[in-house]
């Protein structure tokens, strides 16, 4: 039952911030474990009870996400650089490099390459069409950092950052190319669910056996890419309950208990069966984009008169003299990049599992769909948050931070409406989420525990305990082994991707070489006619 927007407005209105702001912080305030930990648990907490196991898992969350390098700027500022942005984001400009700025090149024929035919030229039973990848993956890219990753990304940084994250997304999609197209060039069959199967555990396993020069059933790094993703995706499963239970409970009153037992079973409907997760996912994901989009354009045609102001506030903070005066740059500059980095996924080796799926005519065909879905996932979907907050007047954001910010705009927008819409689109941000990583890990079971229905189904119904433990109790190590999970995973794949690069180079010369001669040939038939 829905509250009366009259009498309850500011009651759930408050609820709900309350339930974003602690998954802020324990999501997005990656810098600040004393915080964290005290949040949840008390100080005292924070000095005892801890196993060596949760120690361990914490050394490992610092060693991955803490800030090693601080690069001093003037104005007395300086940019913290952790681990995962100095391999991913040298990474995404060496990349754009080797493949001369494909984003921008060759951005037409990434959506040529949506409707481009299998290698057969005829539909391959059960395979996924290039359409159908890049709607798994974006189901997974599209998460909860599409609102509380770009409202903390402006909190921090104001509105320049937003341009930072764009300019993210440009190296980020090429990074993205190189990696789908290594997962279409070694990609197999699927015994179990039909078409093919892939990802970084078989192009790292092809190329460790190349190296050493004989055949192996299992590589070590692939089987640590394997378990770093598995051990990821269970810790995501907690999230994606927890966020939609509490903010079902926060918007509509409803008992979490109640609302994370029809997620389970609607979940479980859903990936026991056999193909039935891509085919939800084909309904789900355009929806939800389509909608969120929709209030956005909406948002921005009642306000069209605001629009060059806010893309002026957006490039004059990127730059702004005043921000490096004020030592501010490196807030403007890193929470841009971070909210790009982290949003896209690109590097990390999940989307390459749904690339491997497809049946395309060219692999190269494929890196350019997913190099498509970092623009929708960044461009589109993170900066419609962005627009939404900053069409919002400055007089009543200004002091504003976190999802304080985020929920003025809304109500600025759409009025009580707005808590609804919110408390929906993360159920749909989320849901599709958990059912895209279950996807993911079809093919790392394989690969670790071989083809074997036994062990798939052993890992959903895992994944399913942590999706219903997450809607009732918060366990923070959990989500801290879902970060460490991702930031090994990311680790294992980025300097594969450094040393197979070339592989997925020459396929692109190749795919530019046949689209050139097909010009060609088609400019020569034309003059034949004439």
């Amino acid at each position: 039952m829905f509250p009366d927007p009259c009498t309850d407005k500011q009651v759930y209105e408050v609820n709900f911030l309350t339930f974003i702001r602690k998954f802020y912080i324990i999501k997005e305030g990656m810098h600040n474990r004393i915080k964290l930990h005290a949040f949840f648990f008390g100080k005292n907490n924070e000095r005892k009870g801890k196993s060596m196991i949760v120690q361990l898992i914490e050394n490992i969350y610092q060693f991955l996400w803490g800030e090693w390098i601080h690069i001093p700027l003037p104005g007395g500022g300086s940019l913290g650089l952790s681990l995962l942005i100095i391999l991913l984001l040298p990474a995404g400009i060496v990349f754009t490099i080797k493949t001369r700025l494909l984003p921008i090149r060759l951005f037409p024929d990434m959506i040529k390459a949506l409707t481009g035919n299998n290698k057969n030229g005829k539909e391959e039973k059960s395979s996924l069409s290039s359409l159908q990848t890049l709607i798994v993956s974006t189901a997974t890219r599209v998460g909860m950092g599409n609102l509380t990753g770009v409202v903390a990304a402006i909190s921090a940084g104001g509105a320049g950052a937003v341009f930072w994250m764009w300019i993210t997304a440009l190296l980020g999609s090429s990074t993205a190319f190189i990696e789908a197209t290594l997962a279409q060039l070694h990609k197999e069959k699927d015994p179990l669910y039909g078409g093919y199967r892939g990802g970084p555990a078989y192009y790292i396993h092809h190329f460790m056996e190349e190296k050493q020069g004989k055949k192996k059933k299992h590589t070590l790094i692939a089987v640590l890419f394997a378990i770093s993703g598995l051990i990821c995706w269970c810790g995501i499963s907690q999230v994606v309950s927890n966020s939609v239970a509490e903010s079902f409970h926060n918007a509509f009153h409803i008992p979490t208990l109640y609302t994370t037992i029809v997620l389970v079973i609607v979940a479980a409907v859903i990936v026991l069966r056999k193909n039935a997760t891509v085919k939800v996912l084909d309904i789900v994901v355009p929806i939800m984009a389509v909608i969120y989009f929709g209030i956005t354009i909406f948002v921005i045609l009642t306000n069209l008169p605001s629009i060059p102001g806010v893309f002026a506030r957006i490039f004059k903070e990127a730059f702004g003299i005043r921000q490096v005066a004020a030592g501010g740059f490196g807030a403007v500059l890193m929470n841009g990049v971070k909210r790009g980095l982290f949003s896209n996924e690109a590097g990390s080796g999940s989307a390459p599992c749904a690339a491997a799926a497809a049946d395309c005519e060219r692999p190269a065909q494929m890196g350019l769909v997913q190099a498509l879905g970092v623009f929708i996932d960044t461009i589109v979907i993170c900066s419609c948050t962005a627009m939404l907050m900053l069409l919002a007047p400055q007089n009543l954001t200004d002091g504003l931070t976190g999802m304080n910010l985020l929920q003025t705009a809304m109500n600025y927008h759409l009025g009580g409406f707005g808590v609804v819409f919110i408390a929906v689109i993360l159920w749909m941000f989320s849901f599709s989420t958990f059912l895209g990583i279950l996807f993911y890990a079809r093919s790392n079971v394989s690969y670790l525990f071989g083809d074997k229905w036994g062990w798939q189904t052993a890992y959903k119904v895992l994944a399913l305990v942590m999706l219903f433990i997450g809607g009732i109790q918060t366990y923070t190590f959990v989500w801290d082994l879902g970060d460490v999970g991702i930031g090994l995973m990311t680790i294992f794949n980025i300097f594969i991707l450094y040393a197979m690069s070339g592989q997925a180079i020459k396929e692109l010369k190749n795919y530019e070489e046949t689209k050139k001669k097909s010009i060609e040939e088609r400019a020569y038939a034309l003059q034949e006619d004439e």
